[in-house]
């Protein structure tokens, strides 16, 4: 080991306490927020559901019991977001009235199968007394409850990872020190599709012995590099285990894998409830066995002799034979479906499903891997022989919300610390095929040292002609000067303890309304100019989306427009892109608006126009906001 490095099981050690003062951190604002939130704030955030319409209760491919429940939209509007996805547990509670104060009472627990739009589907414990649900409808609701599991995983990877023999501590030395990762030599394939850049990353993943990371930056082709490697890796391996932090992510490379021609298997449910996704979750794949019926058929004789009352002998016997066909019938067809898919695909945590006992994997892919905490990468990494990590740590860091834990390095992934550690084991993208080369140019300059470039087909790609890509909007001037407004330009707090800035919000829409003027109606429609508007807030995000339901001029686009979080438009591009960024005070405080690797995101979605609105007094006093500032303007003159 190198003079001066802490050994790996120290650095776990510092992981794992850092991983317990942000799992600390958590429950005690879950409690805080359980205690003192009522159930209407918690329905603004987008973390429960009241009043809920219950629906059937039945029995999936997994032998769960499940119930569908309905939210009721109070203005009838189903484009709310919210925060329920698979996987995520959950508490259905009912609401009274005594004295005419609301009180609350938790029922039971559960986990989110799926969701789609307004219909979600729970899967509860066999005993849950869904007829007391059924009885309280109108009084019921569902809320997120506190994710112990996930955390539970993670402790459990950290404990395993540093009492590791064998490959798994062979790993955890590698990338705690400065030691080379070995690999094999040969050749150069060539691959048609891909530029060098791309070819050079597929070569040295095949190379690597222990590790290799795909940077990608914006619009570079990450996605298409992965999937080829994966694909290549696949001429030499039988099967590969895929992986990703969140639902979404494991979706889209699915989704591309199978698109390649490749059988996946997807364990979980997608984010997007549609054919296409659904054909290749496990549960899908499991009911469509020609065994099932029989399956299914066993099941539910079980069930049925477990609600007689008399149980002698022979029922004892005829119950255990059931069981025994039962679990005879599960592993022929798990076995069938497992030997059949060339990838295996679930989140992180996802990874230590029961289903995957015993599986080992020559190599394991992680996509989006700067966005994983270390913990949740080494749930994966216990089952593989090397790891491939892709991703961008210049984009959406982790989120950690105890500040002493991200001061203390918990934000710093897996992925980030091997590049900083291994720079020889990283191939950056640098070709991207996405905007105009001034947009992109202000991001190389800041994230990437300068070194990307735009493929001549986008290099000048724009709307209009001698239009500028990028116009910013100081709207604390134009705040101060509108006639007619009755608050000046400034961000104040909503129910959800969220920030938001009213005069921006309806500024934002007049910008946006102020260049279709400029396109032209037909233009728009015809060539299908889609839109995003990103705000880093997510009451500023809701005040907007209520802003452009009332707003008639953009009335026949809503369908082109999508407004979100920056987080909800990771992976996205629009061919416009509008920002709000809401922070407008006397004090320069911009709050999350430091993590300069959101604002990379956002700038970074657009093909062709970024129209930046905020308050430039406010702002600039932070030395990235005065770069892009002066970048603006530098462009008009």
């Amino acid at each position: 080991m190198a003079k001066g490095q802490s050994s790996p099981i120290l650095e776990l050690q510092r992981q794992r306490m850092l991983l317990q003062m942000e799992y600390d951190e958590e429950k005690k604002a879950y409690q805080q927020m359980a205690e003192a939130m009522g159930v209407e704030r918690r329905v603004a955030r987008g973390d429960a559901w009241f009043p809920l319409r219950i629906g059937r209760n039945y029995y999936n491919s997994l032998n769960q019991l499940c119930v569908e429940v309905f939210r009721i939209s109070a203005d009838g509007d189903d484009d709310d977001d919210h925060n329920f996805e698979f996987g995520r547990p959950v508490q259905f509670f009912r609401q009274t009235l005594s004295n005419n104060h609301p009180v609350v009472t938790p029922l039971f627990t559960g986990t989110v199968s799926y969701v789609d739009g307004d219909r979600m589907v729970v899967a509860v414990p066999d005993a849950a007394p869904l007829v007391d649900l059924q009885a309280s409808e109108g009084q019921v609701g569902v809320q997120l409850f506190f994710d112990e599991t996930t955390y539970r995983l993670m402790f459990e990877a950290l404990d395993r990872t540093m009492r590791a023999k064998g490959r798994l501590g062979y790993l955890r030395d590698l990338f705690y020190s400065r030691q080379k990762a070995e690999t094999y030599t040969f050749p150069d394939i060539g691959f048609q599709y891909l530029n060098a850049a791309q070819e050079h990353a597929v070569n040295n993943v095949l190379r690597a012995k222990d590790v290799a990371i795909v940077h990608g930056p914006p619009g570079t082709g990450k996605t298409t590099t992965l999937v080829e490697a994966i694909y290549e890796t696949l001429r030499r391996e039988p099967q590969v285990l895929v992986c990703a932090q969140s639902n979404m992510a494991v979706d889209w490379i699915s989704e591309k894998l199978v698109d390649r021609g490749l059988s996946v298997l997807r364990i979980g449910n997608p984010t997007r409830v549609d054919d296409k996704m659904l054909s290749f979750t496990y549960e899908r794949r499991f009911e469509a066995h020609p065994d099932y019926p029989q399956l299914w058929a066993i099941r539910k004789a079980i069930r049925e002799l477990r609600s007689q009352r008399k149980r002698g002998d022979s029922w004892h016997q005829k119950m255990e034979r059931l069981k025994e066909r039962a679990t005879e019938l599960e592993i022929r067809i798990n076995a069938q479906l497992f030997t059949e898919a060339h990838v295996i695909a679930s989140t992180l945590v996802g990874s230590a499903n029961r289903l995957l006992d015993g599986m080992k994997f020559g190599t394991l892919f992680i996509d989006e891997g700067a966005q994983a905490l270390e913990a949740a990468c080494w749930i994966p990494i216990r089952r593989a022989g090397r790891v491939i990590f892709a991703g961008d740590h210049c984009q959406l860091p982790p989120t950690v919300k105890c500040y002493e834990a991200l001061k203390g390095g918990l934000g710093v992934t897996l992925m980030e610390r091997i590049a900083n550690e291994k720079p020889e084991v990283v191939t950056l993208l640098r070709t991207q095929y996405r905007m105009h080369e001034d947009i992109m140019r202000f991001s190389s300059d800041w994230f990437y040292h300068n070194l990307m470039v735009a493929a001549p087909e986008v290099q000048h790609r724009s709307i209009l002609d001698l239009d500028l890509p990028m116009t910013w909007i100081d709207t604390g001037e134009i705040g101060k000067l509108s006639e007619g407004e009755n608050e000046n330009n400034s961000e104040t707090q909503n129910a959800q303890l969220s920030i938001l800035n009213t005069t921006e919000a309806r500024l934002t829409l007049l910008a946006l309304q102020a260049y279709f003027e400029l396109i032209g109606r037909q233009r728009i429609t015809d060539e299908r100019l889609d839109v995003g508007i990103i705000s880093p807030y997510r009451a500023q995000v809701q005040l907007l989306r209520h802003l452009l339901r009332q707003n008639e001029y953009l009335k026949p686009f809503r369908r082109n427009i999508t407004i979100n979080t920056v987080d909800g438009f990771q992976g996205q591009e629009r061919d416009i892109i509008v920002i709000s960024l809401v922070r407008s005070n006397e004090e320069g405080q911009i709050g999350f608006l430091r993590d300069l690797r959101r604002m990379n995101v956002a700038i970074t979605r657009a093909r062709m126009k970024v129209i930046i609105l905020g308050d430039r007094r406010t702002l600039t006093r932070h030395p990235f906001y005065r770069k892009l500032w002066n970048y603006v303007q530098a462009l008009s003159s």
